[in-house]
């Protein structure tokens, strides 16, 4: 939230995104702008205000989530072999992606026409804390020099919008993000 709001402004924004996180946890990333609104109290203008788009109000409501796994990759980072511990890692982040509904939408650009900073700043976030573990593993040969956080992250947020009707979302975004990790050759 910007510094220097007035109280009112500032209380309106927090009651905004409290209600925002409890209508994305119940409805995901299409929980309703409109709803949202009524239920914290405020007009659909104001909403508006504090948050420009879909995105900037996921993003808020993601903003503890990302920080808390961005916060994780550093305490990961040499603390172990280096793909289990990437692994790791990914793991933590299909299952918030699985279970914190709207997470999966603020990791994959949303295709609008906006500063490419902008595009994916909980995206960034993740890869800014997780580039260690991932290099570290390219330069152990244990993960090839062609992936990248981003394609990681997308993959991951592709799995979780495509497992969040299942009856255990998690249970089936994990076993789809393990296939495709390890790949589909048999293991010897």
């Amino acid at each position: 939230m910007p510094e220097g709001q007035r109280a009112d402004a500032r209380r309106n924004y927090e009651r905004i995104l409290a209600v925002a996180v409890d209508e994305v946890a119940a409805h995901g990333a299409n929980a309703s702008l409109e709803q949202i609104a009524r239920v914290a109290g405020v007009g659909s203008a104001t909403v508006r205000r504090h948050f420009p788009s879909r995105r900037a109000l996921l993003e808020a409501v993601s903003h503890k989530r990302i920080e808390d796994l961005s916060d994780r990759a550093r305490e990961l980072a040499g603390t172990g072999e280096s793909r289990a511990t990437l692994l790791a890692w990914l793991n933590e982040v299909v299952e918030y992606s699985a279970t914190a509904r709207g997470l999966a939408a603020v990791l994959v650009p949303d295709g609008g026409e906006v500063e490419p900073a902008q595009v994916n700043g909980c995206a960034a976030a993740l890869e800014d804390a997780a580039s260690p573990l991932l290099q570290d593993a390219v330069r152990d040969g244990a993960v090839s020099s062609e992936a990248t956080l981003a394609d990681l992250l997308a993959l991951i947020a592709g799995i979780a919008m495509a497992t969040e009707h299942y009856p255990d979302p998690a249970a089936q975004a994990h076993r789809l993000f393990q296939l495709a990790f390890t790949g589909l050759a048999p293991q010897h």
